[in-house]
């Protein structure tokens, strides 16, 4: 196993670094940084540093987040036991493994990581996050590293690397990509998941979910989504290996469930070899 090369505050308390400096290009602009410049979008880090106080309410600004949370772990979860041939019963799959969450908000994955048993790493554009997460987590009681950087600014490498409902918010996103890869330890798992760019992802999440207030306007731009085949050859150029693909699906009587179908979002995992 590799180890990330952060040192980890018993207290839970650490310090937050500035973002990673670099040139920044604004979305759209169709030119790819060089290796190692910022993918942060600061139109993008100002969003959603805003709503970083109601982070944690599951019925606030995130409340879709809280409501993606329990299909998130289970998909997460299933893939770890399958790459380390873990058993589903255990409750610290992780125990002795490092994770980096990559765009972690406030913390609402980083924690269930840490109680998995995993020495986690949460990163974001926007120190407001940062600062809420590191908070809870001292009244959770859990030791994880909070940084206020990019993904390009990380040096260390770990056995998972989490990045979710992020890809589509960057500037590069293949300059983004190579990033998590560069971040990954060998043999270590990698989980994404983002929305399809299709007609119902533009339906339920900007005209219904942006238009009725239920996410806050201006959280999603479509032309910004990836289709599972723009995602997994970005992975593929980076070096790493997809082993699955996953849809997430939405239902009112369901709320957000694993599905077959991609078509409004998805997870994929790769892996180094």
């Amino acid at each position: 196993m590799v180890m990330a090369s952060s040192t980890i505050d018993p207290t839970g308390a650490s310090t937050i670094t500035p973002a990673g400096a670099g040139t920044i290009d604004p979305p759209g602009a169709g030119t790819i940084d060089p290796p190692g410049a910022s993918t942060i979008d600061p139109r993008e880090a100002q969003h959603f540093g805003n709503m970083a106080k109601d982070w944690w309410d599951p019925q606030g600004s995130s409340a879709m987040l809280h409501k993606l949370n329990p299909a998130r772990l289970g998909y997460i979860r299933a893939a770890v036991d399958l790459h380390w041939d873990g058993d589903d019963t255990g409750f610290t799959p992780l125990a002795g493994k490092t994770a980096l969450d990559v765009g972690c908000g406030a913390g609402l994955l980083c924690e269930p990581l840490a109680r998995l048993g995993a020495t986690v790493t949460g990163i974001d554009a926007a120190a407001e996050n940062i600062a809420v997460a590191q908070a809870h987590a001292v009244q959770a009681g859990l030791t994880i590293d909070y940084r206020a950087v990019g993904v390009e600014a990380m040096t260390g490498r770990f056995d998972l690397v989490t990045s979710l409902e992020v890809i589509e918010h960057v500037s590069d996103p293949a300059g983004f990509v190579r990033g998590l890869a560069e971040a990954l330890a060998d043999g270590g798992l990698l989980v994404m998941s983002t929305p399809n760019r299709t007609p119902l992802s533009r339906l339920a999440l900007i005209t219904l979910a942006e238009g009725t207030g239920r996410i806050p306007r201006g959280t999603h731009d479509w032309d910004k989504f990836l289709t599972p085949d723009e995602l997994t050859d970005l992975l593929v150029r980076a070096g790493l290996t997809v082993t699955d693909v996953r849809g997430l699906s939405f239902s009112p009587a369901t709320g957000f469930t694993l599905s077959d179908s991609t078509q409004l979002d998805y997870f994929v995992t790769a892996k180094r070899v």
